[in-house]
């Protein structure tokens, strides 16, 4: 009888272990997680899936609180913790080992080594926790319910059974490596329409969008179903296929869909049998993907495209995969992050060479089978080829001539279009400025600028010499534009006209206003300028709010490198002489760019100095123009001091009305709070920069040491760019 009593009761106690094993098991009050040690995660019943800390990189002393695949050797990671910046959560949670995890008093809170608060979820009332078989970690009240969970705040990834209702989104990583928030994001908007967007980094700004569902509705989400399917429902239930249904057993096969780092939104499978494994390279299989080709999706009018600028984009349609590629004899600025685009490797050309010179020094050579996005074009229509030659050779993407060169015409492999449309490219690189503006500024007549600007109707700003007005120009792109009309022609005026277009019309550089062109009619003088959307640094800096930490970052930054490239990187120097927040325009991504050069002076290669008038603005003026000495690019150092410290505080360098005298003048105040070491004094009450006070301690000392008396103690340019943090 022993047998046949046994038989029954093996399988209730496999029917037990089986029903135990698909529980779910509780975290208690009182429980915690370390970096380092036992305790490390809390793994599901299945044991498909953790939840604790893992290392950044390998032998790396930084850790993320994540959730990763618990199966897999590569440990997958698809969700990690962010905390705020500019009112959303961009920044990974890295913390040191010493830090802890711990589930009490009724919150989860993770605190670094010296018991600091670096993450929480912002919920209370915890009775206790879960690490769910799907993938979801669950915080729950006493009663049951759910209180927070990591499915309701998706990082890169969704899982099967994981839905994303209206207003939540997808961000793809930097890098495989950097959890920071990158270049794409797919977004479950609250008008019901879903969409994938480009997004500036580091600001998060977003483009056009390249892909969307174009659909409306209130109960509009994104489902990952529990058979492997991925569709966006509506609230009237029409489903529509993100990517193909059932495509590997949902039991044999572990599932993911990532939005990777190059803005491909992709399904992922992974055997869950290691016999199956053995049949596999041991790495995730991408079975569907969208778009299906980034390159050709991504056509915005702004930004770099899928890849950076200057470079292009290649497809690998039998991987599913994009590479990012620069043109011959250009390389990227940092290999391994390629999104920051190209740049030549070769000596850049120099500002006042000639379109003779230039035809001669550089030539056209093939690529084929290569597109670049719509902004990265100049159209000349109608044209034939030996024009092209001609214009093309003075754009910035273009080959130094070497002798050894076949010519284009002579090798055959020269694909030229019959039409009359030919393009070129034109588009300014990220980081190495360009010392040429292609071709020169159009001369516009006094009648097209009355209809572009509606009559002289909309001002953007006053000044000393005229008013700036905004229009808008009769061509295909309906291009936006500031008209400056200089008011009272006198000698001065006439002279500060022809000093702005000798200056600004022969650069080219992104954080440089670009003068499109002018009007010399008659008694009339106006200059047109690029249209900056954001207005002026005055007006962004001296409101009631203070702009974000990273933005201001950015701005001195873009300043920086825009004084940089006048004063040493055209054979040309030149000095700005009246640098202030007021000649300092923001674009659409809040690039700096410096404006208004009435005032400048010019320089040649054997110059060092020039003695002109006083000149310049109160609060930002160099103490060497009251004395009989030469002036230096050390007198826009100096309002660059000022500015800077400007952009920390966001405050004028002279307030009249403070309740406390010696805070009147903000460079002797930075000066005191700077020897005592009060930094913080100078940022109170602007929490962003607090969290960031070591960062705000080094733009103050740069910033005092660019206002030091004596001109020849004051940095260069690229000493202050290197100590911003550029190098």
């Amino acid at each position: 009888m022993a047998p046949a009593l046994f038989l029954p009761f093996f399988q209730l106690l496999l029917l037990y272990c089986t029903t135990s094993a698909q529980a779910q098991i509780n975290i208690t009050i009182g429980s915690s997680l370390t970096p380092q040690g036992v305790n490390t995660s809390w793994v599901s019943a299945s044991a498909d899936f953790a939840f604790g800390f893992q290392a950044v990189e390998k032998n790396s002393s930084s850790y993320l609180l994540a959730i990763w695949f618990n199966k897999i050797a590569d440990k997958t990671i698809v969700w990690y913790a962010k905390t705020s910046s500019n009112g959303q959560d961009t920044i990974p949670v890295q913390v040191p080992s010493g830090s802890i995890l711990k589930l009490a008093d009724g919150a989860l809170s993770l605190r670094d080594p010296s018991g600091n608060e670096v993450w929480n979820p912002r919920v209370t009332d915890v009775g206790y926790a879960r690490m769910l078989n799907t993938g979801n970690f669950r915080l729950l009240g006493t009663d049951g319910t759910t209180k927070w969970e990591t499915f309701g705040s998706p990082s890169d990834t969704i899982l099967p059974t994981q839905v994303l209702p209206l207003g939540t989104a997808l961000h793809s990583r930097l890098l495989t490596t950097d959890y920071s928030n990158g270049r794409f994001q797919l977004s479950v908007q609250d008008d019901g329409n879903l969409v994938m967007y480009p997004a500036a980094v580091p600001s998060g700004y977003l483009y056009e969008q390249y892909w969307a569902s174009n659909t409306v509705g209130n109960g509009s989400r994104l489902v990952f179903n529990e058979t492997g399917r991925i569709y966006f429902t509506l609230a009237n239930g029409t489903q529509i296929n993100i990517t193909s249904a059932g495509v590997d057993s949902m039991g044999e096969f572990f599932h993911r869909a990532t939005l990777d780092t190059d803005g491909v939104f992709r399904q992922y499978v992974y055997p869950k049998s290691t016999d199956t494994r053995r049949l596999w390279k041991e790495e995730w299989r991408a079975v569907d993907a969208l778009p299906q080709n980034i390159c050709q999706a991504i056509l915005t009018k702004v930004g770099s495209g899928a890849c950076g600028f200057n470079s292009y984009c290649a497809f690998d349609g039998t991987k599913n995969m994009t590479n990012c590629l620069c043109p011959q004899r250009y390389k990227f600025f940092d290999d391994e992050r390629k999104y920051k685009g190209c740049r030549p490797d070769f000596e850049p050309q120099s500002c006042d060479l000639d379109e003779t010179a230039a035809v001669l020094q550089y030539e056209m050579t093939p690529i084929d089978r290569i597109n670049w996005p719509l902004s990265d074009y100049e159209q000349y229509s109608p044209i034939d080829e030996t024009e092209c030659r001609r214009l093309c050779a003075t754009v910035l993407l273009k080959v130094p001539r070497s002798t050894n060169s076949p010519s284009v015409l002579s090798n055959g492999s020269s694909k030229w279009k019959k039409d009359k449309n030919i393009t070129s490219r034109k588009k300014t690189q990220l980081s190495q400025p360009s010392n040429i503006s292609g071709l020169p500024p159009k001369i516009f007549t006094y009648s097209e600028l009355e209809k572009a600007t509606g009559g002289f109707h909309e001002v953007l700003g006053t000044g000393a010499s005229g008013v700036v007005y905004k229009g808008q120009l009769q061509d295909e792109c309906g291009t936006n534009i500031a008209v400056k009309k200089i008011e009272k022609l006198q000698q001065e005026a006439e002279k500060e006209f022809f000093v702005e277009v000798q200056t600004i019309g022969q650069t080219f550089h992104r954080n440089l206003v670009r003068l499109l062109g002018f009007c010399n009619e008659g008694t009339e003088r106006l200059l047109v300028y690029e249209f900056m959307s954001n207005g002026s640094l005055k007006t962004f800096l001296f409101s009631d709010t203070h702009p974000h930490w990273s933005l201001r970052v950015q701005v001195a930054l873009g300043v920086a490198r825009g004084l940089l490239y006048l004063h040493e990187e055209c054979n040309k120097q030149i000095i700005h002489c009246d640098m202030k927040p007021q000649n300092i325009l923001l674009d659409d991504n809040f690039a700096a760019k410096i404006s208004d050069f009435g005032l400048a002076k010019l320089l040649q290669l054997n110059q060092t100095q020039t003695n002109t008038g006083i000149r310049g603005t109160r609060g930002y003026v160099a103490p060497e123009w009251f004395k009989k000495i030469g002036i230096t690019s050390k007198v826009d150092v100096y309002s660059f001091g000022v500015i800077l410290l400007e952009l920390v505080c966001c405050r004028k360098n002279v307030e009249l009305e403070v309740t406390d005298e010696e805070q009147t003048i903000l460079t002797y105040w930075a000066n005191d709070c700077y020897r005592c070491g009060r930094i913080d004094l100078l940022v109170e009450g602007d929490d962003e920069a607090m969290f960031n006070i070591k960062k705000v301690e080094r733009f103050v000392a740069v910033a005092l040491w660019c206002l030091q008396e004596e001109p020849s103690m004051r940095p260069t340019m690229l000493k202050d760019r290197a100590f911003l943090g550029m190098l």
